[in-house]
């Protein structure tokens, strides 16, 4: 039985894509397959266990795919680069699903036109990051692309000085629009090409949303606001939030340098290419906003009339981001405290919890409030000493607003922690997949009681040090 592919995106913008070849691999093997999600999709899972290694190794794929690497520009920690594109990647096209539709989308695959002196490859430790961070976001309700299959190719690559098994994730995203592909129209003068983007991506993604530029600027930034907001109550920092990796779907993409907090600080950056801290967890809503404004800038050739008027209208959705988001991630945090209609003078309660857990363990804290109802002596326990006398009084005023709800639903037991997903990294890489394997059966059921996986709920141990995350390119 064969994957059978549309190529909707490729017929209505045919600029945004090159046809090119994936790399063969000379042995590849199926390292893991996410069966769970190709039932999901309602995909041949007998088919991808047999055929999957040949298919997503790029070398043998079926028979209506036609790879295509997908063209895209993108701000870089703040500087612009007019072609960045597909360098390492193939689309195969586009599944059509009772869920909808998703391409299939391969990394590691090999050379393509925009690879710019790369050779196109991945190693197995980033892909299996990939896929076990992608997969524990999915499991805490977070929107985000899905790791479909990792597959090792066969072929060693060069990477840190020593070489590595080569590997290919095959990704599964509602779509890989990004902000820098309105970028690369816009930045081209190629007005019919950001049109055709603009109407795809409303049909394809918010067809309730007003069939213009600002009907688009308007869906987006609702998706994103609410995307951001969700990151930031599970603590979780991308680490790179170019706007090539800004998905216009509201899908979180590409798991390269993130990491999520052990101890609550505003500051965290764990990627080890942003010595400026521009990617920090504190500083996502603010390029959340940043990214919308290279959106908008990009948009504005396709709004109709006095250019001032186009303008105005711009800046003022951009001045309203700070709301929607402010408004977003009140609804988070208060539900994560178990307030049921959260208005802006909940705010302060919210801070008042952050200020107290600053450089305790985020994740322990806020499961902790479920006892803490009735007894604070394990949330006081994580507590820094110096802020211990203030706990009391937030106390209070917490139990007056909190409901009878269950916070173990909302606030996970089980995250991606830093040291165990290393850990299974490792494991994978000197080809042992049991640590891999069990860390993920944990992660798919992150809001399960702590009893009988203790291990899996705590932070690194002493000694573990600051964590530093690579893009793996």
């Amino acid at each position: 039985m064969d994957l059978i592919f549309d190529h909707s995106y490729a017929r209505d913008v045919p600029h945004g894509v090159l046809q090119q070849t994936p790399d063969v691999a000379p042995a590849p093997e199926l390292v893991v397959l996410n069966a769970g999600l190709a039932q999901d999709l309602g995909l041949p899972i007998e088919a991808l266990r047999r055929q999957g290694a040949a298919w997503f190794s790029g070398g043998d794929c079926p028979q209506s795919a036609i790879p295509r690497a997908m063209a895209y520009a993108g701000h870089q920690f703040g500087g612009f680069s007019p072609v960045l594109g597909d360098g390492r990647a193939h689309l195969l096209g586009e599944i059509v699903t009772p869920r909808g539709r998703f391409d299939l989308h391969l990394k590691g695959s090999g050379r393509t036109a925009f690879s710019r002196g790369g050779d196109g490859r991945a190693h197995l430790a980033p892909m299996l990051r990939e896929y076990l961070v992608s997969e524990s976001m999915a499991a805490l309700g977070i929107a985000t692309t899905r790791a479909l299959a990792v597959v090792t190719t066969g072929r060693d690559v060069l990477r840190d000085g020593g070489l590595k098994r080569g590997a290919v994730l095959a990704r599964i995203a509602a779509s890989h629009i990004r902000v820098g592909t309105f970028e690369y129209f816009a930045s081209r003068g190629d007005t019919a090409s950001l049109r055709a983007l603009m109407d795809h991506t409303l049909a394809r993604h918010y067809p309730n949303f007003e069939p213009t530029a600002f009907g688009l600027l308007d869906a987006v930034i609702a998706a994103q606001a609410k995307l951001i907001a969700q990151w930031m109550g599970v603590g979780f920092v991308h680490g790179v939030m170019n706007t090539d990796n800004m998905a216009l779907s509201g899908e979180t993409i590409d798991y390269g340098p993130c990491a999520f907090l052990d101890a609550y600080d505003e500051n965290a950056v764990f990627s080890s290419i942003d010595h400026s801290g521009r990617y920090g967890y504190g500083m996502q809503p603010r390029i959340l906003a940043w990214n919308i404004s290279r959106l908008a800038q990009a948009l504005l050739p396709l709004v109709q009339g006095d250019e001032d008027a186009a303008i105005d209208a711009a800046n003022a959705r951009l001045d309203a981001i700070a709301g929607i988001y402010r408004d977003e991630w009140r609804a988070v945090f208060a539900r994560k405290l178990g307030i049921d209609v959260p208005s802006p003078a909940d705010d302060a309660l919210i801070e008042g919890f952050l200020a107290l857990i600053t450089g305790a363990d985020f994740t322990l804290c806020f499961r902790a409030l479920q006892t803490a109802k009735t007894d604070a002596t394990r949330l006081a326990g994580l507590i820094a000493l110096d802020r211990r006398a203030n706990l009391d009084g937030w106390l209070a005023q917490w139990r007056a607003r909190a409901n009878e709800s269950d916070l173990n639903a909302v606030n996970p037991a089980v995250i991606a922690r830093n040291h165990l997903v290393q850990a299974a990294l490792d494991g994978a890489e000197g080809g042992d997949m049991v640590p891999f394997n069990a860390l993920l059966a944990h992660l798919q059921t992150p809001f399960a009681p702590e009893a009988g996986r203790e291990a899996y709920t705590l932070p690194a141990p002493t000694g573990f040090g600051r964590y530093t995350t690579y893009c793996g390119t």
